[in-house]
């Protein structure tokens, strides 16, 4: 997969992170609040919540949802992805990158469909419980993924999912039941769900349960934001339908902002059963189609086997470890940008030993992957030219964007309003530092390696 991914356009590629939001928020966002209807009684956040797991089992069984939708999505505006070249400019236009208005069904049986309509043609994601679908019609492109099976512990993605009798959980499918025992379908009671509120609020600030009107319908909403060094996050805010139990808004905001830098919302909502056929989709017989692979699934699987499995670079751990797992010398000082360095960790980059390593704690802190940069992909020194933002870490993905100046490099960043992304190439390594965190705090840390 990762392969795939290092060959992927760049338009594409954010399309295809854009699409697993959607279809993410798709199943746990689903209304706006439009001021006129009716506002519940207050109740404790531990009680609002164990209400909406109970929905479904009290009686209140959702056999499918149907809404209309807004996507908002500020996350690239300051990517100037419009000026550049090629297939990065195309995303400018990408109804996933910019935000669309569209419909959203799901089913109860959990089949999601989402239709973004743009002028170039619209964007259609699938869900059907074992595989992930994403149709862009602008390049009569189709990307498909098929998810992985799950231990034999665990609730399997595709058994039972699919089928009439799988519904007597119903609700559950379309959210209302996701905190529940994925074994045995018990709801947590009301003591257990405060204690995991407490747990929680060890680590984050949490709101109590806010009465409010989303889309006509009675609902009670939280907030949760980070208690300490959250970086440019500044928190998300979920509603759910205090009646039905089925998560009905989310949106994720930055401290760069007031406005939701992401939202998914429906400016219409009903529920009721959803025809089969709404979920069958043919794209044209001439759409290009790709099969994502997961990680794994051609490579790496020999080696998760036997002895050699211990000594496998993403299985060590500690500054000495690593370097002598890495066929290069790792660029590690104690401290970058006035963090400490906390951590360092093996990787492997498409089949290449690689390091991880962390600055700071919590989503202020700074990740820096490095890895063997490929051939010709900046030299001892040299700033690098077009190949400064390449190497095996799969950073060549963002030599579309635009350029900054590093000494002896020429990276390439992807600013946006929930933190930032660098790479680059110098004398033989290549670098990828993200954080959530400015550009000019990450050129700092850059200019450190």
């Amino acid at each position: 997969m990762s392969h795939f991914l290092r060959r992927l356009p760049l338009s594409r590629l954010l399309a295809l992170c854009a699409a697993v939001l959607v279809v993410g928020c798709g199943a746990t966002a689903l209304a706006v609040a439009i001021g006129t209807g009716p506002v519940p009684p207050a109740k404790p956040l531990a009680q609002a919540v164990h209400d909406a797991l109970a929905a479904g089992a009290g009686g209140q069984q959702i056999e499918g949802v149907s809404a209309r939708i807004q996507l908002t999505d500020h996350l690239l505006e300051g990517a100037n992805l419009a000026s550049q070249a090629g297939a990065g400019g195309g995303a400018a236009s990408n109804p996933l990158i910019t935000g669309a208005s569209g419909r959203l069904w799901i089913s109860a049986d959990g089949h999601i469909r989402v239709e973004l309509q743009s002028e170039s043609g619209d964007t259609q994601i699938l869900y059907d419980g074992h595989t992930v679908t994403l149709y862009d019609a602008a390049s009569n492109s189709l990307y498909r993924y098929t998810l992985p099976p799950r231990s034999a512990g665990g609730v399997a993605s595709g058994e039972g999912s699919g089928s009439a009798t799988g519904s007597s959980e119903g609700s559950g499918s379309t959210g209302s039941s996701a905190g529940s025992d994925g074994q045995t379908g018990k709801i947590p009671t009301v003591a257990e769900i405060q204690e995991a509120i407490e747990h929680i609020m060890r680590h984050a600030n949490l709101s109590g349960a806010t009465p409010t009107d989303v889309a006509g319908q009675a609902a009670y909403s939280v907030r949760i934001s980070p208690s300490r060094n959250g970086g440019l996050v500044a928190g998300a805010e979920l509603a759910w339908d205090a009646i039905h139990g089925v998560p009905l808004r989310l949106a994720v905001y930055s401290t760069q902002t007031a406005a939701p830098v992401l939202e998914l919302a429906a400016t219409e909502i009903s529920y009721g059963p959803v025809p089969a056929s709404t979920f069958q989709f043919t794209p044209p017989p001439n759409a290009k189609v790709t099969e994502v692979q997961p990680h794994g699934q051609h490579e790496g699987e020999a080696g998760s086997n036997g002895a050699g499995a211990n000594t496998h670079p993403a299985h060590q751990s500690g500054l000495q470890a690593v370097q002598a797992a890495v066929p290069f010398t790792l660029d590690a000082p104690a401290s970058l940008a006035g963090m400490p360095r906390e951590e360092v960790h093996g990787a492997e980059v498409n089949g290449h030993a690689a390091a991880l390593i962390t600055y700071g704690q919590g989503l202020g802190g700074i990740a820096v992957l490095e890895s063997q940069a490929k051939s010709g992909s900046g030299g001892s020194g040299g700033s690098g030219g077009e190949g400064g933002s390449g190497g095996e870490g799969g950073s060549e993905l963002l030599g579309e964007l635009p350029k900054v100046t590093l000494p002896g490099a020429s990276a390439s960043e992807l600013p946006t309003p929930l933190g930032t992304l660098l790479s680059f190439s110098r004398d033989g390594i290549g670098y990828v530092l993200a954080g959530s965190v400015t550009p000019a705090t990450l050129q700092d840390a850059a200019k450190g390696l």
